[in-house]
């Protein structure tokens, strides 16, 4: 097949699995910016190391592996999941150690980006190699598009989950929670690997991995319900002190703060960034220790400010 046919059909999917992952995320959406660069991560920086890694280590089993096939199989099931997501994962380390980063939610569509960023090269490279037919290669756009890459993203999207956990977790939980997460990732890499890799064990593959992305939707709505729990409950306190009219709440909360007339036009789309970064941003002061809880203090005072200017602005009468 022609290269830029191979090429559009991995870019295609997994750009619109980014669009629909940044878009679930309802609160407080990553700038866009960001989510392209973990994405570019994955597609490049991450896909080199992991090559160079599988070769480092496909060596080593070879001085002891003389059988063929045998060795396929251990680099597919073993070495693939072990290097991969290590190589995958490394970008959210540095990524949550940022201080902007705030919750589970932003680990779920970073770790999703570069998931997806690395099944696209993935994908690309497959499509050259092995769809050396019209009918193989449109096979193996179905297959890759639909479930290796989609594996990829929720795996890396799984570490990163847990990565945000742990930055907002007591001290024993930081250190060892990464961890966990890590073996996660490796461990759905790994049986989905396994399960691909024998014809007997094929339908349990496709099983297993419609249930993980039925999991991962079903935790995605469940960190965005508890978003706009820490939503209603944090800014009760600028609503008793005055700040915020109650009536604004239950419209932050819900799909009510798309909606015209309640504010403001000009001042609507403000109004809901700065109190929802102000709530997140009281939730993190209360998780957090030494240097991180200062910046999230002096952040609610910031956002709190940002917030009491514009009430005030929307108070103020229309001039002729």
């Amino acid at each position: 097949m022609p290269i830029l046919a191979s090429l559009l059909a991995a870019i295609i999917p997994m750009v619109l699995y980014l669009y629909i992952i940044w878009r679930m995320d309802k609160y407080e959406r990553e700038p866009l910016k960001a989510v392209l660069q973990h994405f570019m991560w994955g597609a490049l920086g991450a896909i080199g190391f992991a090559l160079a890694g599988d070769a480092f280590l496909s060596y080593q089993f070879e001085k002891v592996i003389v059988d063929p096939s045998t060795l396929s199989l251990v680099e597919t099931i073993l070495v693939a999941p072990f290097v991969e997501e290590i190589t995958k994962g490394i970008f959210l380390v540095f990524t949550v150690a940022s201080l902007k980063f705030d919750n589970l939610t932003d680990g779920l569509v970073y770790g999703g980006a570069i998931g997806l960023g690395f099944g696209m090269t993935e994908n690309f490279l497959y499509f050259l190699s092995y769809g050396t037919t019209f009918h193989t290669w449109v096979a193996l756009v179905i297959i890759r598009s639909g479930f290796s890459a989609v594996m990829h993203c929720i795996a890396t999207a799984t570490f990163g989950a847990f990565l945000g956990t742990a930055k907002f977790s007591p001290p024993v939980l930081k250190v060892s929670l990464p961890f966990v997460g890590l073996i996660t990732a490796m461990f759905i890499h790994f049986l989905w690997n396994f399960s691909v890799s024998f014809e007997s064990t094929y339908t349990f593959g496709f099983i297993f991995l419609f249930g993980i992305v039925v999991a991962f939707i079903l935790v995605f709505r469940s960190t965005l319900r508890k978003e706009r729990k820490i939503i209603v409950e944090e800014l009760q306190e600028e609503v008793e002190n005055k700040f915020i009219p109650d009536s604004y709440i239950s419209i932050l909360s819900t799909q009510r703060r798309r909606r015209t007339g309640w504010i403001s036009e000009e001042l609507r789309k403000d109004f809901i960034k700065v109190a929802v970064k102000l709530a997140f941003r009281k939730t993190q002061y209360k998780h957090s220790l030494g240097k991180n809880r200062q910046f999230y203090s002096n952040e609610v005072t910031k956002y709190r400010g940002i917030i009491q200017e514009i009430i005030a602005r929307s108070l103020e009468p229309i001039k002729d």
